[in-house]
C-alpha cells in the first residue's frame, strides 16, 4: 500500500498516466495530476480517484519549461510537505521518417520528453535529498531500447531517459532514493487507436504474446517500484512489451 504517500505523475490526464494516477490513488497515495492542454480531462480524472474514496489534485504545469516545472515541484512540496513518488509520464510524438523530420519536431519531442524527466527530477532532487527517501520512475519505451524507424526523436528522447535513470539512481540511491524505468511496448490507448490496422497487425506480429498490452499493465509495475516491497530494486528498465524487446 502507498498510504498518505505524495506522488506527482506528469501527462496524467490521458492515457498511461491517467491509468498510473488512479492506480496509485486506489493504494492509498494523494496524486497530483499534472497536467498541460485539457484541464477538462484532468479535472475527469481527479473526479474518478475522489468517486473512488482517493485523494488527488489536478495541477497545470508545462514540464519541458525548467521555470515552471520549479513552480509545480515548489508548490507540491508547500501544500503536502513532501514528495515520495515522482512519475516522469508526460511525452508526445511528431513522427516522421528521418529524412522529412524537421528540427522543430525533433526539439519538440526531446523537450517535453526528456528536457521535461530532467526538469523535474532537478527541482525535486534536494527535497527527496532532504527527506531521505522517494520513488523516481521514469517511462521510457521499446522504442528507446530497440529504436524504431520513423521515430528519431521518440527514441532518442527514450533512450534519454534510460541513461538518466541509471545515472539518477547511481547519484542518489545512498540516500535511500530509487531510479528506475519502465519501457511500455505496444499498448491499448488513444495514441495507438490510430494506427491503421496494417500497421498494428505488423507490430502484433512483433510481439511474442501475440497482444497489445493494456494501461494497466504498465501502472501495475509503477506501483510495484513505488511500494516498499521494490525498495532494493533501482538503475533498472523494465519493459512491459509483451516479450518484444528481450
Amino acid at each position: 500500500m502507498l498510504t498518505d504517500k505524495i506522488a506527482v505523475v506528469t501527462g496524467a490526464s490521458r492515457g498511461i498516466g491517467r491509468e498510473i494516477a488512479v492506480t496509485l490513488a486506489s493504494k492509498g497515495a494523494v496524486v497530483i495530476v499534472n497536467y498541460n492542454g485539457s484541464t477538462a480531462k484532468a479535472e475527469e480524472v481527479v473526479k474518478e480517484i475522489q468517486a473512488a474514496g482517493g485523494r488527488a489534485e489536478a495541477v497545470q504545469c508545462n514540464v519541458s519549461d525548467f521555470s515552471e516545472a520549479a513552480r509545480l515541484m515548489e508548490y507540491v512540496v508547500k501544500q503536502y510537505g513532501r514528495v515520495d513518488i515522482l512519475v516522469n509520464n508526460a511525452g508526445i510524438t511528431r513522427d516522421n521518417l528521418l529524412m522529412k523530420m524537421s528540427e522543430e519536431d525533433f526539439d519538440a519531442v526531446l523537450n517535453t520528453n526528456l528536457k521535461g524527466a530532467f526538469n523535474c527530477i532537478k527541482h525535486i532532487s534536494r527535497q527527496m535529498l532532504k527527506q531521505r527517501s522517494g520513488r523516481i520512475i521514469n517511462i521510457s519505451s521499446v522504442s528507446g531500447v530497440m529504436g524504431n524507424a520513423g521515430q528519431v526523436n521518440y527514441s532518442a528522447s527514450k533512450a534519454g531517459i534510460i541513461g538518466i535513470t541509471k545515472s539518477v539512481a547511481r547519484e542518489m540511491a545512498s540516500r535511500g532514493i530509487t531510479s528506475n524505468a519502465v519501457a511500455p511496448g505496444f499498448i491499448d490507448t488513444d495514441m495507438t487507436a490510430v494506427l491503421p490496422d496494417a500497421v498494428k497487425a505488423a507490430a502484433t506480429e512483433q510481439i511474442p504474446m501475440k497482444r497489445f498490452g493494456s494501461t494497466r499493465d504498465i501502472a501495475s509495475m509503477v506501483a510495484f517500484l513505488a511500494s516498499d516491497e521494490a525498495g532494493y530494486i533501482t538503475g533498472q528498465v523494465i519493459c512491459v512489451d509483451g516479450g518484444m524487446a528481450m
